[in-house]
């Protein structure tokens, strides 16, 4: 396997950073600096702002890779910080919101319950709540509530619980269509942090990486309504066809790793792979002009077809400690797919080819993401390096090449999205904080306090509008220009 191209000498590296404008000290001084109070916005936007084609449906948004439209979004703030619009009192979990059609859905643990509640995204006005019994207990004494973001697609809202417990809503209304508790159905072992793959949906099937055993593999259809409650060597490839639904006429096999179920009644239509589960969410795309999905397992890359299951390549890519996890989203870019993880892991860039994946460049000295997962502007990768309880450090890097732009040690965790030519970074102290996607340097804009820490969830962004939630309150602050003070 090729390795990432030689790093320069830290140095020579410190010394090109330091005759940046704004250089690294600079950029950290800057950071350093007292937060102001966040404005309070007496204006409530209309409706149309923050449905008007910027929904932010799933989990990393639209297109499933942390990039959001930058349209409506201010260049910079005011001394103030942006506008709130609402905030209101919210249940535990590390499940971030999602919004669509005029509507925030928020998965979130009440008591001894997980609750999906619809709020007007504009108002903060609690629309429906539905919920059912939980009793999870997390081994390692973190958040108790929800992992998975929502997942909005077909006017149905498709949520993932922390005992495996996959459910369909109606959208407009909460009612519940149908649910399915995959632990129990296909003997999925708790792991370290219960189950956190966010819905992936495409062509009316809901895919997850389950990671269960071949038992309970069926045409079987899940309760529904709403009475119904929760109930590989490195670099091969692969034709197997995944354990179809009873009657389809596909050969099965044992292994319920990931799983298809009908997005209409919950059915299971297919299974693949033995692979456990990781943290990491599925995603869409196109390979070799053929749609495919892609999945980060406990063990590494898997392309699948989502019509029937058939796993056409993958590649081993997992740390050789067992007390690990795969949690970052694959990035696709053209041909090529970014994977990262921590636990002397780190990052690799694959090609697609004929024969399936094969290395570009692969490193755990450039991009080791543990979470929160990378972005990707203009041929670099902006992200966080190590492990989160260590203070990460944030980092740009050449895509091409795997070679360090710019790196702020000790930046700290948190989550990273991408507007336009624009980085949003929400620290988990709660800090906001703007900054330029540009390897020439880390040149943050704008900061401000939003929410008091801990922050693990992902934000959202729809309307020039961002979401964000800790593990008490749920945050709406306006990003648009309409947020700034009137010229002089």
């Amino acid at each position: 396997m090729r390795r990432a191209r030689k790093l320069r000498p830290p140095g020579a590296r410190a010394a090109r950073l330091a005759a940046a404008v704004p250089s690294a000290a600079l950029a950290a001084a800057f950071l350093a600096a007292p937060l102001p109070a966040p404005a309070i916005d007496g204006e409530t936007p209309g409706a149309s702002q923050a449905s008007a084609g910027n929904d932010y449906p799933q989990h990393l948004g639209p297109t499933r890779d942390g990039r959001v439209s930058g349209e409506g979004i201010a260049a910079a703030w005011p001394a103030a910080g942006p506008a709130e619009l609402w905030r209101r009192a919210v249940g535990e979990g590390f499940a971030g919101p999602a919004v669509s059609d005029g509507k925030l859905v928020l998965f979130h643990r009440v008591d001894d319950r997980e609750v999906v509640e619809a709020f007007d995204a504009t108002s903060g006005e609690r629309l429906w709540s539905t919920g059912y019994p939980t009793s999870y207990r997390d081994d390692f004494g973190f958040d108790e509530g929800p992992r998975a973001v929502p997942t909005i697609a077909g006017g149905r809202v498709f949520t993932f619980g922390a005992q495996g417990v996959l459910q369909a809503l109606d959208l407009a209304t909460g009612e519940r269509l149908w649910t399915i508790d995959t632990h129990e159905r296909f003997a999925v072992p708790k792991g370290f942090f219960g189950a956190a793959s966010a819905p992936l949906v495409a062509g009316g099937r809901v895919m997850v990486n389950v990671g269960g055993s071949g038992a309970g593999v069926g045409g079987g259809r899940s309760s529904g309504g709403p009475g119904g409650g929760p109930g590989g060597a490195e670099g091969g490839s692969a034709t197997t066809k995944g354990a179809m639904a009873e009657g389809s006429g596909g050969a099965g096999v044992a292994g319920a790793g990931i799983v298809a179920f009908d997005a209409a009644t919950g059915e299971v239509l297919w299974s693949a792979t033995d692979h456990g589960a990781s943290y990491s969410t599925g995603v869409m795309t196109t390979l070799g002009g053929r749609t495919a999905a892609l999945f980060f397992t406990r063990e590494g890359l898997v392309e699948i077809d989502p019509a029937d299951g058939s796993v056409r390549a993958d590649f081993r890519w997992r740390s050789r400690s067992a007390a690990s996890v795969n949690a970052a989203t694959p990035l696709v870019i053209d041909e090529r797919v970014f994977l990262s993880a921590s636990y002397n892991t780190g990052a690799v860039l694959l090609a697609r080819g004929a024969d399936g994946f094969t290395p570009v460049w692969s490193s755990d000295d450039v991009l080791s993401n543990h979470y929160a997962t990378s972005v990707r502007h203009r041929g670099y990768l902006y992200g966080y390096h190590g492990r989160q309880e260590y203070s990460p450090s944030l980092r740009a890097v050449e895509l091409a090449t795997g070679a360090v732009a710019w790196s702020i040690d000790r930046f700290g965790g948190g989550s990273i999205l991408v507007a336009g030519d624009t980085l949003l970074i929400l620290r988990e102290g709660g800090e906001l904080v703007l900054a330029e996607a540009s390897p020439a340097a880390f040149t943050p804009i704008a900061r401000a306090r939003i929410l008091a820490g801990t922050v693990r969830a992902y934000p959202a962004v729809a309307g020039g509008i961002l979401y964000a939630r800790n593990e008490r309150e749920l945050v709406a602050v306006r990003l648009s220009p309409s947020s700034l003070p009137p010229p002089d």
